[in-house]
């Protein structure tokens, strides 16, 4: 059994001849001869290029190691083997051997990894997601559309009883799903245990009115895995169910930790993927970094969404919905999609179209619900009026003749700038 990696290098100098360098410092090469260096153990784990497809050359590289006056930078994708038995399962082996070291490889100009392969021994190892989209869905009540939600805004100022008025006015609209902002976590203005106790009553309450558990996800990050099991705790012993993990920032030990002793919805932010990936000539692919998170057990994937206010292409969304929705070794390790950063019902017809026609998502409106015209109420309605539009291959404008609260949407966002 083998670990395919998929590398797209630059380099002025042999395209083959820097892949089967990559190849063997990242197994079995030295600098020179050791004792115990036999061509047996080669065979047994060393890596192996397995293929090269040559791409267009660049006259700019990525990287300014090329020396002065140098030609044609190459480009091509090579597919690497790394024998199971020469990583194991462990991702954060995977991390270092596969990855994490060729990028202080001499002699490139970039490097970008751009797929992974992983055998079946992997599916085993790890527990994927506990509740994903099937759990997400169950866990709000939704079926048949998208689950619809929105996120506390102003992130950092709000205390636990400003911000409670704020969510009772939001559950009272109708909304499937509120979550923290990524950056509110514990702050000494808004500690998570009050603004649990502010918020949980007002779910529960509504909860026991009308039927509908409103699924909040509280911010529970933090980089002392313990500390973070105890706001975690505080949520789940409160009757809440759902919680925003900042993945990059708690790291592949902390997400292990959580998820073996998890009752929540693990909620995925992934800021700071941006330093990975921002450069299209290095770092990695969003179709490779999320197999890790998903192999650790994250049950929803924040994503960004269609025309967002952020630098990522509409078709760097499309890829990533494509890359969680694509089962591993089984669907069910597929988390759900979350759509977001400034959306609102302009979107969804182009979401619904560019993601294979699901409703298998979140979309997830900050000021496309709470600012619209109406109030928040009226901006949930418009969005499950959008979406109605959409699965229906209506167009917003002439749906829009017949549901104001749509029409008053359209009116105001449809500039993009106010959502």
């Amino acid at each position: 059994m083998t670990i395919t990696i998929t590398y797209r290098i630059e380099t002025p100098g042999s395209i083959e001849a820097m892949a089967r360098k990559i190849a063997s410092d990242q197994s079995t090469g030295t600098f020179v001869a050791v004792p115990g260096e036999t061509e047996e153990l080669k065979a047994r784990v060393a890596a192996r290029v397995t293929a090269i497809r040559p791409l267009a050359d660049t006259e700019r590289p990525t990287w300014p190691e090329a020396a002065e006056g140098h030609g044609p930078i190459h480009r091509a994708d090579v597919d690497i083997a790394f024998p199971l038995d020469a990583i194991g399962t462990d991702l954060a082996a995977l991390m270092t051997i596969a990855i994490g070291g060729v990028f202080s490889i001499k002699g490139m100009t970039g490097i970008r990894i751009v797929d992974m392969k992983l055998p079946n021994a992997f599916r085993d190892a790890h527990p994927g997601p506990q509740f994903g989209v099937s759990g997400s869905m169950r866990l709000t009540g939704v079926s048949g559309r998208p689950i619809i939600g929105t996120i506390v805004k102003p992130a950092l100022g709000l205390r636990p009883k400003e911000t409670a008025a704020l969510v009772g006015e939001l559950i009272s609209s109708g909304v499937d799903f509120i979550k923290d902002d990524e950056k509110l976590m514990s702050p000494a203005y808004s500690p998570l245990k009050e603004r649990v106790e502010a918020i949980m009553p007002l779910i529960l309450d509504h909860e026991q009115k009308t039927g509908k558990k409103v699924m909040y996800a509280f911010g529970i990050s933090h980089a002392d895995p313990d500390e973070m099991m105890r706001n975690h705790d505080l949520v789940l012993k409160a009757g809440g169910n759902c919680a925003v993990v900042n993945i990059n920032s708690i790291g592949f030990g902390g997400m292990s930790f959580l998820r073996k002793r998890s009752g929540l919805v693990l909620h995925a932010h992934r800021n700071g993927w941006d330093i990975l990936t921002r450069h299209p000539g290095a770092g990695m692919d969003f179709k490779v970094y999320q197999q890790f998170w998903r192999l650790l057990g994250v049950d929803q994937f924040q994503i960004n969404g269609i025309r967002v206010k952020y630098w990522e292409p509409d078709d760097s969304f499309v890829e990533s919905f494509k890359a969680i929705s694509t089962p591993l070794f089984d669907p069910s390790d597929c988390p759900l999609p979350v759509a977001g950063s400034g959306q609102w019902g302009g979107q969804a017809p182009e979401t619904y179209q560019r993601t294979g026609r699901t409703t298998d998502l979140l979309y997830l409106c900050g000021g496309g619900i709470v600012s619209h015209p109406f109030g928040p109420a009226a901006g949930v309605r418009a969005i499950q009026q959008a979406w109605q539009a959409a699965v229906s291959d209506i167009p917003l404008e002439q749906y829009a003749k017949d549901h104001p609260e749509l029409a008053a949407s359209i009116e105001k966002f449809s500039d993009g700038k106010d959502s």
